[in-house]
């Protein structure tokens, strides 16, 4: 089919879409029933406390999603890939965001309008079973990562946080450098400490070479050693 741009193909085909199974006809209706807005680095696709409009799909770029805590001090709680859905528990609870977003880099979001997408997801049980998993995942995701930024010591949070990075976003080319660039503030709210602490451990393992760092770049010398530190916690 021809798509209104390749964006909203992304979504639809993308090799971890979960759509690329319906029906022509269904994916016309997506594809008639969404909007599409580019995201420039360090802008926010919405605030905590705003209300869904529609479930968001990151069709390029990466996002950040995080909550303000006590203080102003941010807390990471995911890091978004492509055709990665966002803010669909409040969507479908009808609620405002409990969550703020903002793109870590250039980014593009393709939002499904949600009644359209409620009735393709009626219609189409094996999508609905997709989504389910989308859910499950997410929480799964997110009961591990409670426990472990409670009960990890501050060197077993940093090599779980990095680990995330390159299994939500993989390496460059060479392949060591996690393809992503983030700030030391940025690893520090993902990882639940300050950011003295972030920069202080990953220099104590870049000096044991298991990293290595150039700038914002960040890559992983040692995979096994790095498994192993945020095994032990």
């Amino acid at each position: 089919m021809q798509y209104l741009n390749p964006y909203i193909e992304l979504c639809l085909e993308g090799s971890s879409s979960i759509f690329k199974g319906l029906n022509q006809k269904d994916k016309e209706t997506l594809v008639q029933q969404h909007t599409l807005e580019i995201i420039k680095k360090g802008r926010f696709l919405f605030k905590e406390g705003e209300k869904p409009h529609g479930l968001i799909c990151l069709a390029s770029g990466k996002v950040k999603v995080f909550k303000e805590g006590v203080g102003g001090r941010g807390q990471i709680l995911r890091m978004v890939r492509q055709q990665g859905f966002i803010g669909y528990k409040a969507l479908f609870s009808d609620i405002p965001w409990s969550v703020s977003a903002i793109a870590i880099e250039d980014s593009a979001i393709c939002i499904f309008e949600k009644s359209s997408f409620v009735r393709t997801l009626k219609k189409n049980p094996d999508l609905s079973m997709k989504f389910m998993k989308v859910i499950a995942d997410e929480l799964w995701f997110s009961n591990n990562r409670t426990v472990s930024l409670t009960q990890k010591h501050i060197r077993g949070r940093v090599a779980e946080s990095l680990l995330i990075l390159r299994d939500t976003y993989g390496y460059e080319a060479d392949g060591k450098t996690i393809r992503v660039s983030l700030s030391r503030e940025d690893i520090a709210n993902l990882s639940n400490m300050t950011t003295s602490n972030a920069i202080r451990t990953l220099s104590n393992m870049a000096s044991e070479g298991i990293i290595e760092i150039t700038g914002r770049r960040i890559s992983i010398l040692d995979g096994n050693q790095l498994e192993y530190i945020s095994e032990q916690g």
